[in-house]
């Protein structure tokens, strides 16, 4: 069995550098669409990090691209109202005849953020609670049946449509590596999504206790899927593919390099390297990572991530 792997589109890098136009993302997905590549996958931040909207963005895809995955990595469910994040959601499975993935978060607690909160009206504190009832609401939404629901959120014998084109609804995959966020992971989402800490076999001790919350829950483990997002730099001078991971993470971040290290799986060093530290994700149950490169150049990345894609196994 191949492991899947995504591509993370550029959407903050390009607002960054000033290119707003969306023509050279909406390019980058057709690439990946016509080398094979099994995703592709959008960021998301109102005011933080401002980029494009990734359900927007997904639904230009999803109308060009017949075979590539889309996802979101990750989105902040509570920050939309889930009635309506619902119906984008059936209607984006639609569009993309059942291709989408959307993986949710909950935020680092950072003054950014939690302005971003204060600006779209959600109590920051609140946002797991809410986030919870968002997954339970979205899916009875999804079955197309009269849905009457007293939460956070009252609904009195809503019907969505459309459906879903997936039976159930889109995959729901959850981030975050904290003890509670394996708890939920196990408990309620489809898929675990974690950006760090750790090395990859901390990732297989945690992908381990998820599988155990799973049974508790009675859910079968198998049905899970364990993801991954890795920063990467390949470049055959280890030293140079350190240097240009550091840059780039202080420069999107704008905090020190060694700090995000600590906090996200990064990896830089030459094609073997990387692709040995890749694989170790695969040997511990990994079975999809989303990949963000550090360079610029997405096309010859994209490539380079296909021939990757064949060397790793599970």
């Amino acid at each position: 069995m191949s492991m899947e792997v995504g591509y993370l589109l550029p959407t903050r890098e390009r607002i960054v550098v000033g290119v707003h136009e969306t023509r050279e993302i909406l390019e980058l997905a057709d690439h990946a669409d016509n080398i094979g590549l099994d995703a592709v996958w959008i960021g998301d931040s109102l005011l933080a990090k401002p980029r494009h909207d990734p359900i927007t963005l997904m639904a230009a895809i999803a109308g060009r691209t017949t075979k590539v995955k889309m996802g979101t990595a990750v989105l902040l469910p509570m920050l939309r109202n889930p009635v309506l994040l619902a119906h984008q959601g059936a209607t984006l499975d639609q569009i993309s005849e059942g291709r989408m993935i959307m993986g949710w978060g909950t935020a680092r607690d950072i003054p950014s953020i939690r302005a971003e909160f204060q600006a779209a009206g959600v109590p920051f504190e609140k946002r797991i609670r809410r986030m919870i009832d968002q997954v339970h609401l979205c899916r009875a939404l999804w079955t197309g049946e009269s849905t009457d629901w007293d939460g956070l959120w009252t609904v009195k014998g809503g019907t969505l449509a459309p459906k879903p084109f997936t039976p159930g609804g889109p995959k729901l995959w959850g981030g975050g590596g904290v003890p509670s966020a394996l708890v939920r992971a196990g408990r309620y989402f489809d898929g675990w999504f974690p950006s760090g800490a750790g090395t990859p076999s901390e990732w297989g001790e945690k992908w381990d206790r998820i599988k155990e919350h799973a049974e508790e829950a009675g859910r079968d483990p198998i049905k899970i899927t364990g993801a991954a997002y890795c920063t990467i730099s390949v470049n055959q001078d280890r030293n140079e593919a350190n240097a240009e991971l550091d840059n780039y993470l202080e420069g999107y971040y704008m905090q020190s390099a060694e700090l995000i290290r600590q906090q996200q799986y990064c990896f830089g060093g030459d094609r073997e390297e990387v692709i040995a530290w890749l694989q170790d994700f695969a040997n511990n149950g990994a079975t999809h990572l989303c990949i963000r490169f550090t360079g610029a150049k997405d096309r010859e990345q994209m490539d380079e991530l296909k021939r990757i894609r064949e060397e790793l196994t599970h």
